[in-house]
C-alpha cells in the first residue's frame, strides 16, 4: 500500500506542465465533439462515448491538454446523465489533475459546473447553488450559462423556491444558444411541466408537456420524447382523461421497446464499462512505469525509501481525515441550510394560514353582527311599545341574550389578539352586583330545566360602583355559571362574590362559581382549559356544547393579569375560582359607560340621512330615529349619499361603512370636500380588521357599533349635533 501512495503522489508531483494556450481550434476535434453532444442528445450513449474516446486518442497524440480536458468533462457528463457518479467522479479527478496546470477559465467554469452538479445529486442543495455562482464568474460562454441557469433551476425546484425556478426554466424557453437551444428548450419545458403540477396547474403542465414533446420529435431527442409522454400520461390520468392517458401511455411502452430495450442499455452499458476500464488501465500502466523508473533510478538506501513511503502514507492519511472531514462538514452546513428553509417554509406556511384566518373571522363577525342588529333593534322597539308584563320579561331576556351574544362573538374573534398581547380590558363604570344578577337571570330557565337552583353569595361591602370591563366579566360568569348549571341535574350552583381586600381606589375581589354536578377527573382537569375539550367523548354526546367556554373563560382572565384555578371530585362537584383587581370610580376615567346616564336631548324635528345598504336595518334604524321624531332619508349607497348630502340640509348623517361600491370611509372624504361642519357618525357593525382611528381619519365625528344600546344610539346623535351647533354658533 505505501508504495502505491508513493506512485500516485509522486505522479502528481510529476504531471507535466502543460501549455497556457487557448482553448483548442482543431477543426477535427470540434468535429467530434458536435458529432459527441448530437449522440448525447439522441440518447445514443455507445456512440456519443466511442466519439469521446476517439477525442480523447487525438488529444493525446496531439498533446492538446485543454481538448483532454474538455474530454474529460465531456465524459463525466454523459456518466451524470445515467446517474453514474462513480464514473463521473473518477473523469473529474481526471479534469482535476489537468486543470492545475492550466491557465484556462472556461475549462475551470465547466469544471465547477460537473461539480456542482454533483453535490446537488449528493443533496447539497446550497453548496451546489454557491458552485454555480463561481463557474458563472469564470466564464461568458452562453451554452455554459444556459446551462447554469438549467441547474440552478432544478436546485431551486428541489428546495422549494418555485418563482426561481419558473424564472429560469421561462428564460430557457427562448433561449439562443447556438449548441443547445433546442434541447434546452425541451428540458425546461419538461421542468414547467412538473411545476405546474405541483402548484396545481394541469392544464399549463400540459401544454408544457405537449411543446416538450414536439420538440424532442422534431429533434430524435428520445429520452425526452419518453419522460413528456411518461408526464402526459400521469396529468390526464391525475385529471380523469382517461382515453388520452392510454394514448400516451401506449407512446411510453412503445418508446420504450424501440428505443431504450434492454439489448441496447446492455451495450451501452458495456461500451461504457469497457472504456472506463482501458482508462483505470491505462492510468495504472502509467504509475507503474513512472514506479519503476524511481526504483531503477535509485540505487539508494532502502531506509531512505521506507522513510519516504512511510511520511507520504502519513501526509496521505491525515489528508484523507482532512477530506472526509471537511465533506462531513459540507453535508452538514448544507443539512442545516436545508432545515432553515423547511423552517422558513413551515413560517411562512403557518402566517399564511393565519392570514386567511383572520379574514374568516372579519368576513363572520360583520355578518353576524348585521342580523344580531335586527334582533336587539327589533327588541328594543318592541319593548317600547308598552308589551304586557309577561311579554316584558321575555323581551328583557331576549335583549340581554343579544347583547351577550354579540359580545361573545367579539370575544371569539378577539382570541388571538388575546394571545397576541393586542387588546386590553376597558376600564369603565359598572355595577357588579347587577351584571351578576343579569347573567344568573337570563340563566333561570336552564337551571329549571336541570331542576337545580341557583344562589348569588353577594359580599355587602363590595363598592357598589366599580370601573373595570363589565362585558368581559359577564361573558367569564355567563361561561361559568353555563357549564355549571349543564352538568348538575337536581342539585344547586352558587355564585360567590367576596372582598378581600381594599385600599384608597384598589380593590381586590374573590369569586367563585360552584356546583355539586357530577365532577372532573383528575385526568380530565389536566387539559379541561384547552380548546374544544370537555373530557371525554361521552360527556359531549350527553351534554353537548363546543367545549370552547373554559378556553375563553382563560384567555378573557389573561387580560385581567390574573388566572382561573380549579378543585374538583368526580360525583361530589366542581368549584371554579379566582381573583380580580379591580379599581373605584376615582382612579380611573371611563370610556363607553355600561350604563350610561343619558343626557336629555329634545331631538324632536331633526332631520337626518342614514346610509345603510341592508334593507332590514334601514327600517329598524328608521323607526328608532321616528320613536324620538327624527325625520330621516336613506341613501342605500356612498355615491348616493354624497348627491343627497349635496342636494339637501341634514342634521347629521349616520354613515354605514362597509357597503358595496365605495366604502363609508372614502363618502365621508367626498363629503367633507364641500361641507366640514355636519357631524357624521360611523354607525357600523365593525369587524376585526377595521381600526376607529381610520374612521376619524376619514371625518367623521364619533363612532355607534352595531348593535347598539339605544341610549348609547340617541346620547351620540344629540351630543354631536348639539355640540356642533354650539360650536358653530359660538
Amino acid at each position: 500500500m505505501c508504495s502505491i501512495v508513493l506512485v500516485v503522489l509522486v505522479f502528481l508531483c510529476l504531471a507535466p506542465s502543460y501549455g497556457q494556450s487557448s482553448t483548442t481550434s482543431d477543426p477535427d476535434m470540434q468535429e467530434i465533439f458536435e458529432k459527441a453532444l448530437q449522440y448525447r442528445h439522441q440518447s445514443d450513449i455507445d456512440q456519443a462515448i466511442k466519439a469521446l474516446d476517439e477525442a480523447a486518442e487525438l488529444a493525446e497524440k496531439n498533446e492538446d491538454f485543454k481538448a483532454l480536458l474538455d474530454t474529460y468533462h465531456k465524459y463525466a457528463l454523459i456518466h451524470l446523465d445515467r446517474e453514474n457518479l462513480e464514473a463521473a467522479e473518477f473523469y473529474t479527478a481526471r479534469a482535476s489533475i489537468l486543470l492545475k496546470d492550466l491557465e484556462y477559465p472556461h475549462g475551470e467554469a465547466v469544471h465547477k459546473f460537473i461539480n456542482a452538479s454533483i453535490l446537488y445529486r449528493e443533496g447539497n442543495n446550497f453548496q451546489a447553488i454557491n458552485m454555480l455562482q463561481e463557474a458563472r464568474e469564470l466564464s461568458n460562454d452562453r451554452n455554459l450559462l444556459n446551462n447554469i441557469l438549467l441547474a440552478e433551476g432544478d436546485i431551486f425546484m428541489n428546495i422549494e423556491r418555485l418563482e426561481d425556478a419558473a424564472r429560469n426554466y421561462n428564460a430557457l424557453l427562448v433561449n439562443s444558444d447556438e449548441k443547445e437551444r433546442a434541447y434546452l428548450a425541451t428540458k425546461a419545458n419538461l421542468r414547467l411541466s412538473d411545476l405546474n403540477m405541483r402548484i396545481s396547474k394541469p392544464e399549463e403542465a400540459i401544454q408544457h408537456a405537449k411543446a416538450a414533446l414536439e420538440l424532442a420529435k422534431k429533434n430524435n431527442f428520445f429520452r425526452e420524447l419518453l419522460l413528456a409522454n411518461e408526464k402526459l400520461t400521469a396529468i390526464y390520468e391525475r385529471i380523469g382523461d382517461y382515453a388520452q392517458a392510454l394514448q400516451h401511455f401506449r407512446e411510453v411502452n412503445n418508446i420504450k421497446d424501440s428505443l431504450f430495450n434492454i439489448e441496447k442499455v446492455k451495450v451501452e452499458a458495456k461500451t461504457s464499462d469497457k472504456i472506463l476500464v482501458d482508462h483505470m488501465s491505462n492510468e495504472i500502466a502509467k504509475l507503474t512505469e513512472t514506479n519503476e523508473k524511481l526504483s531503477q533510478s535509485a540505487n539508494r538506501s532502502e531506509i531512505t525509501a521506507i522513510l519516504t513511503s512511510a511520511f507520504l502514507v502519513i501526509i496521505s492519511l491525515l489528508a484523507i481525515s482532512l477530506f472526509r472531514n471537511n465533506q462531513i462538514k459540507l453535508k452538514t452546513n448544507d443539512l442545516l441550510h436545508t432545515k432553515n428553509k423547511e423552517l422558513e417554509l413551515a413560517r411562512d406556511s403557518a402566517i399564511s394560514a393565519m392570514k386567511a384566518k383572520t379574514n374568516f373571522l372579519s368576513t363572520v363577525t360583520h355578518e353576524l353582527r348585521t342580523p344580531l342588529y335586527a334582533v336587539t333593534g327589533l327588541t328594543h322597539l318592541l319593548l317600547e311599545e308598552n308589551p304586557a308584563e309577561h311579554q316584558k320579561e321575555h323581551l328583557k331576556s331576549l335583549k340581554f341574550s343579544g347583547d351577550y351574544l354579540l359580545n361573545f362573538i367579539n370575544d371569539i374573534l378577539q382570541i388571538n389578539k388575546i394571545d397576541a398581547d393586542k387588546v386590553e380590558p376597558l376600564s369603565v363604570e359598572f355595577k357588579l352586583k347587577k351584571v351578576l344578577t343579569d347573567v344568573i337571570e337570563t340563566l333561570q330557565q336552564n337551571a329549571k330545566e336541570n331542576n337545580t337552583t341557583i344562589h348569588l353569595n353577594f359580599d355587602p361591602k363590595i363598592p357598589h360602583t366599580l370601573l373595570g370591563d363589565p362585558m368581559k366579566l359577564s361573558q367569564i360568569f355567563m361561561n361559568l355559571i353555563g357549564n355549571a348549571i349543564k352538568f348538575t341535574k337536581n342539585g344547586r350552583v352558587e355564585v360567590i362574590a367576596k372582598l378581600l381586600k381594599k385600599e384608597d381606589e384598589d380593590v381586590k375581589l374573590y369569586f367563585e362559581v360552584k356546583d355539586n354536578g357530577i365532577g372532573i377527573t383528575e385526568e380530565q382537569q389536566k387539559n379541561i382549559f384547552d380548546s374544544f375539550e370537555q373530557g371525554s367523548i361521552q360527556i359531549n354526546r350527553e351534554y353537548g356544547g363546543t367545549g370552547l367556554g373554559l378556553t375563553i373563560v382563560k384567555s378573557l382572565l389573561g387580560l385581567f393579569g390574573t388566572k382561573i384555578e380549579l378543585e374538583s371530585e368526580v360525583g361530589k362537584g366542581s368549584s371554579f375560582f379566582f381573583e380580580l383587581d379591580l379599581k373605584t370610580e376615582d382612579k380611573a376615567i371611563s370610556e363607553v359607560p355600561f350604563e350610561p346616564d343619558t343626557e336629555e336631548f329634545d331631538l324632536k324635528g331633526l332631520h337626518v340621512l342614514v346610509v345603510e345598504d341592508n334593507k332590514i336595518n334601514q327600517v329598524i334604524t328608521k323607526k328608532m330615529l321616528n320613536k324620538k321624531e327624527i325625520t330621516c332619508d336613506i341613501a342605500n349607497n356612498g355615491n348616493e349619499a354624497i348627491d343627497m348630502a349635496t342636494a339637501n340640509k341634514y342634521d347629521a348623517i349616520l354613515m354605514d361603512i362597509h357597503m358595496p361600491g365605495i366604502s363609508g370611509e372614502e363618502a365621508t372624504r367626498q363629503i367633507r370636500k364641500f361641507n366640514k361642519e355636519i357631524p357624521i357618525i360611523a354607525l357600523t357593525a365593525i369587524s376585526l380588521d377595521d381600526s376607529l382611528d381610520s374612521f376619524y381619519a376619514a371625518g367623521c365625528n364619533d363612532v355607534v357599533t352595531k348593535p347598539f344600546k339605544p341610549e348609547v344610539f340617541y346620547q351620540k346623535i344629540g351630543e354631536n349635533i348639539f355640540r356642533s351647533k354650539i360650536e358653530n354658533n359660538a
